[in-house]
């Protein structure tokens, strides 16, 4: 098999740049650093309600253990009527990414 060697100029525009999907990832991700999510946040972030969102993720032990502060996680479950849920939207993102098979396994 012959192989054929040619050089290509492909103009980039000036208002882009070209980078891997790696560092594309980690762009994405840095931007969720630092930020935390409300109940509402997560509710558009996902496209579930709150219900389904506690019910499929929140409240099942087997999640709830690796989510909850008190557990060490990085979701704040309300101890009272009146506290919001704080979730830290980077790890809850790559959570979210991890699990997805578990999530949805049974729905």
């Amino acid at each position: 098999m012959q192989q054929l060697s040619v050089n290509l100029t492909i103009p980039i525009p000036s208002d882009s740049i070209l980078i891997s999907k790696v560092e594309l990832e980690e762009l994405k991700q840095s931007q969720l650093i630092g930020v935390y999510w409300s109940m509402k946040d997560l509710e558009k972030r996902i496209n579930y309600k709150s219900e389904w969102i506690k019910e499929n993720i929140l409240y099942p032990t087997k999640f709830r253990k690796v989510l909850d502060v008190e557990y060490g996680g990085f979701v704040f479950y309300p101890k009272s009527k009146g506290q919001t849920w704080s979730f830290k939207a980077s790890e809850m993102a790559s959570f979210l990414d991890k699990h997805f098979q578990a999530i949805f396994k049974n729905k």
